[in-house]
């Protein structure tokens, strides 16, 4: 049986293992096949556990059935040879002009190369940092910023439509909180006397907005103060109860003027939170507003729904979610006694809106703190009716910055957090986008500031990024037209170096595909780092204008493309491929 054309290695060697079932047992033909790289290069460039796999359901041994297959193997001029070890592993070795290919692909697609279709086109959604804007974000926000823009970016390139999204809280109370903070220190800047209370938002930015509205208004939104503390509950006896009181007096006094003061800080704070972002080079193709789910009476149509269906009772004067019904560890309040929608009520409303979009995968990136409302959103789609699958929460850990060995403590204009903004202005973009996505995101994130700002092999990004220079360096001094490059002779690449970077090179669709599919974008950063590192060690040890044509030519292919993929992994992070450092 003739083996049918494939274009890379791996697929070839898969179909030649198909081949070979279905040439030796024909009764397992269509059967899964698997090809891992072995953890030895000396146990060759794939490895396969077909054996082990077909021989119970033969009742033959792992050993035996690896033989038949190996035997029964077409002859094919990428397959050097195939061995058994182990309990029935067959190991596969390609010939060197099979892995030589892999440089002319990549020249052949540039950045393109790496692209791979898992995703065939299917919708997805990825929402995330969505914080409140109710003041800086801080390197918390930026660690799920980083992530979540470098999740989306290598869905892309496996193959799925992507959305980016960000969802607006700018329905809740802590809207409230803020608006009502801006106009007591607005108040503080015209002379009044106000207590304010210690759950209010104390930055200095609350501050810079009351004083930009005393500038562009006067004294309009003034009112007397003492009207502001009538029937409020002491803030000794009840902080929370005093702070909504508070807010309740605030709307009545204010009147009509209360929605000022209330859009002029959102505006103000979403406004400052879309520059931080693009800054750091993150993007959203939508920003999907909390409010318009309440405005659009989507929050009340899928509460009727989830009644209905008969999931909701009233206790105590408000309504409940029967949660507890599919998992979740108890009921949830959808609606307080006082008539007041909960935030999630709009949650479930806004995961309907979603689905109804026609996403057939919505990922949500939350905060490590948030794992205890995953079961609540999941069992509210169940009640809904629909596939709770559909949801795939990714839940993001905390980091720590840390100087000179020491936790870090900076300076921030808030006094209560370090900002995004302080510390891309510290360490850089690059770095931060880089260092966000250096470790797994179920992981504790270890930030070092030093390191991050160094200009050291030890510094990660910066030796990925010297990598990409130093090639630059080396075409600049070459002076010629690359396009020349397409039809050269690789035959000359054949040196221990050449063939590991070579083999890299290959892996990299396959980074790309596991890195979507296990929604874990630090794979990449994992392989930029083992390729800068194999690079720098043929750079250190390989001269590449040499006078022989042939080799020159093939070495220069091969870095070529190497400065192909390193562009491509960095621009998945959103860090930059400089070509001078």
């Amino acid at each position: 049986m003739t083996s049918s054309p494939v274009t890379d290695p791996r697929s070839h060697l898969a179909q030649l293992l198909a081949d070979a079932v279905a040439a030796a047992i024909p009764e397992q033909h269509g059967a899964a096949i698997a090809l891992e790289r072995p953890k030895q290069v000396g146990h060759g460039d794939y490895a396969s556990n077909l054996a082990l796999q077909l021989a119970k359901p033969l009742k033959r041994s792992p050993r035996d059935v690896a033989q038949a297959l190996v035997q029964a193997l077409p002859p094919s001029p990428w397959l050097a040879k195939a061995e058994i070890a182990g309990a029935g592993f067959i190991n596969l070795f390609l010939t060197p002009t099979a892995k030589q290919r892999v440089v002319a692909d990549i020249l052949a697609r540039g950045r393109y190369y790496g692209r791979v279709g898992l995703g065939q086109g299917r919708k997805v959604q990825v929402e995330f940092v969505s914080a409140n804007p109710t003041g800086p974000l801080h390197v918390g926000h930026g660690r799920g910023a980083a992530y979540g823009a470098s999740l989306a970016n290598v869905l892309d390139a496996a193959g799925f439509a992507v959305s980016r999204e960000y969802y607006v809280n700018d329905a809740g109370r802590q809207m409230d909180i803020l608006a009502l903070s801006t106009w007591l220190r607005y108040l503080e800047l015209n002379g009044l006397s106000v207590p304010f209370p210690p759950n209010g938002y104390r930055g200095d930015y609350v501050r810079d907005m009351a004083h930009s509205i005393a500038q562009a208004h006067g004294r309009r939104y003034v009112h007397a103060p003492d009207a502001l503390l009538d029937g409020v509950a002491p803030v000794t006896a009840d902080a929370e109860a005093h702070l909504d009181g508070l807010i309740t007096n605030a709307k009545k006094l204010l009147g009509a003027d209360y929605a000022y003061i209330h859009d002029f800080a959102l505006a103000e704070q979403l406004g400052d939170c879309r520059n931080d972002l693009l800054e750091f080079g993150v993007t959203f193709d939508h920003w999907f507003s909390e409010k318009s789910l309440y405005d659009s009476g989507q929050v009340e149509r899928a509460l009727n729904a989830l009644e209905q269906a008969g999931y909701l009772y009233v206790q105590d004067g408000a309504k409940w979610f029967r949660s507890s019904a599919f998992g979740d560890e108890k009921d949830r309040v959808v609606q307080r006694e006082n008539g007041q929608y909960t935030y999630f009520a709009s949650d479930i409303a806004y995961h309907l809106n979603k689905v109804e979009r026609g996403f057939g995968l919505v990922i949500d990136v939350w905060g490590a703190d948030h794992h205890g409302h995953v079961a609540r959103v999941k069992a509210a789609l169940r009640a809904l009716g629909l596939d709770p699958e559909l949801l795939t929460v990714a839940l993001v850990q905390f980091a720590v910055l840390y100087r000179d060995g020491n936790k870090a403590s900076m300076s921030t204009r808030s006094g209560e957090f370090v900002t995004l903004r302080e510390l891309r202005s510290e360490v850089g973009n690059d770095a931060a986008r880089f260092f966000y996505v250096l470790r797994k995101r179920d992981q504790h994130l270890d930030f070092d500031l030093d390191l991050a700002k160094s200009q050291s092999n030890d510094n990660p990004v910066y030796y990925v990024q010297y990598a990409h220079a130093r090639i630059c360096s080396v075409l600049e001094q070459w002076g010629e037209d690359e396009s020349s490059l397409r039809n050269a002779d690789l035959g000359a690449l054949t040196s221990d170096q050449e063939l590991q970077i070579l083999r890299l090179l290959m892996d990299y669709p396959a980074v790309v595909e596991d890195a979507a599919r296990d929604l874990a974008p630090h794979l990449v950063a994992f392989y930029l780092k083992d390729l800068a590192a194999v690079f720098h060690s043929y750079y250190n040890s390989t001269h590449f204008l040499v006078d022989d044509e042939l080799a020159r030519m093939a070495r220069l292919s091969l870095i070529v493309a190497v400065r192909h993929v390193l562009a491509s992994g960095l621009d998945l992070l959103g860090v930059s491929a400089p070509a001078k450092m």
